[in-house]
């Protein structure tokens, strides 16, 4: 029998055995990486494009530049494009980042070749036509008015530009004006010098069957396609980081307010990145974590708070986000400062730390176990500028790390004296 009264024993993984792609350069130089994994009749198909918001000229190109693929090509209409894969059970999902462009179709593998007709057609001949343009523009503005009555829009555009300044990608803070400069030819621009098969990597996961690789092989990857066949160039932007220690933005209607709290922080190249993983999930990372059980179980500050790294290339950004009632705003943010000094001068004890880190090693566990899963994990490796390693070494220094590995890396990563303050609500008298 069972006894419910013992706790089962926690075993933790020797070593995670992370799936590596096959890998294949097609005939016109394309990279296909390929994850078979799965039984299910489905297969995922990413593009991924070096051409972000890092590249761009204007605001706001990059991001529609992407977005407008799906809105009329030399075949189809933007109609016809979504009725089409909607008939055949297809899923397209468009998405820019900061150095890189994504496009993601999901498909049955009985009507793989179908799909791919219409995806080829997406990703070779878009027409950026001018009405669905117009439209995603003014939806676009719609939104963007909306958003800048949300005192957590407001407090983020805050902590950005203050970390970053405002000539820096991060910083530089879109306006209402930068949706009305975009227009076909400036999105033809960037399409031209950044979609073409010398500036992108194919990722194929799921069930993948050799008809599948015959299809993406003959479609994209025989000869070359596109215009400007030129290497992006990889550009290094500087930080300018606001004097000021306490950035005050007024929403005088809003009976909560949102605290913002920043600092730049690791690459994921940096020697203590994968260590500080851990501190920021202790920190503030997960529902256990300090900050969740001091300022949310505790003192019934707010229903929320956490801490994160943000990945951007070159420096990251370390933030502390929650939103609480006017009042309690200057209590919280003294219990964020309390909560460091702990961190930066105390032990955490063993049973904590084993606790983070038997909930860190069950997500990467959880993370891995599927077949897009795996494609988002490599996709993001090779985002990163990853080595093939690095799920390997994320376990270990999750593993390794000791209390005072964590003391010793909060003093040296959470300065209190550089931690930028953005608040979006009520002034309080």
């Amino acid at each position: 029998m069972l006894n419910r009264t013992i706790q089962p024993k926690i075993l933790e993984p020797e070593q995670l055995s992370i799936q590596m792609p096959e890998r294949i350069v097609l005939p016109n130089g394309i990279l296909l990486n390929i994850l078979n994994v799965g039984d299910s009749e489905v297969v995922r198909i990413d593009f991924l494009i070096e051409g972000g918001r890092w590249q761009q000229t204007q605001p706001l190109q990059a991001l529609f530049t992407n977005r407008m693929l799906r809105e009329g090509t030399r075949r189809y209409t933007a109609a016809e494009i979504a009725e089409k894969l909607d008939y055949y059970g297809a899923w397209l999902e468009l998405s820019s980042a900061s150095e890189h462009a994504y496009v993601t179709l999901y498909s049955l593998n009985k009507y793989l070749p179908e799909t791919l007709e219409v995806l080829e057609s997406i990703i070779k001949e878009p027409l950026f036509p001018e009405k669905e343009l117009g439209v995603l523009i003014d939806n676009n503005i719609q939104q963007f008015t909306v958003n800048t009555s949300k005192v957590d829009f407001l407090a983020h555009r805050g902590l950005v530009k203050a970390v970053y300044g405002d000539q820096h990608p991060c910083g530089r803070l879109v306006q209402e004006e930068d949706y009305r400069r975009i227009n076909p030819s400036v999105l033809h621009d960037f399409y031209t010098r950044y979609y073409h098969s010398d500036d992108c990597t194919i990722y194929l996961s799921g069930k993948v069957t050799d008809g599948c690789i015959r299809m993406i092989e003959t479609l994209f990857g025989d000869i070359p396609f596109g215009t400007d066949f030129r290497r992006p160039e990889k550009k290094k932007h500087f930080s300018v980081t606001s004097m000021e220690k306490r950035i005050f933005i007024e929403r005088p209607d809003t009976l909560q307010s949102a605290v913002r709290m920043g600092i730049l922080s690791l690459g994921n190249n940096h020697p203590d990145y994968l260590k500080v993983r851990v501190l920021v999930t202790l920190f503030g990372g997960y529902f256990g974590s300090r900050l969740m059980s001091n300022i949310r179980e505790d003192k019934g500050y707010t229903y929320g708070i956490s801490a994160g790294i943000i990945p951007y290339p070159g420096e990251g950004l370390l933030t502390v986000s929650a939103e609480t009632t006017n009042e309690f705003v200057e209590p919280l943010i003294s219990e964020v400062y309390h909560e460091i000094d702990r961190l930066q001068n105390e032990l955490v004890s063993d049973a904590e730390l084993s606790m983070v880190k038997n909930y860190m090693l069950g997500e990467m566990c959880r993370s891995y176990e599927s077949a897009f899963s795996l494609a988002d994990a490599w996709i993001f490796a090779q985002a990163s500028g990853l080595a093939d390693s690095y799920f390997a070494d994320a376990l270990n220094a999750i593993k390794e790390i000791m209390p005072e590995d964590i003391r010793e890396l909060a003093g040296r990563h959470l300065c209190k004296e550089k931690l930028k303050e953005v608040v979006s609500g009520k002034k309080m008298s």
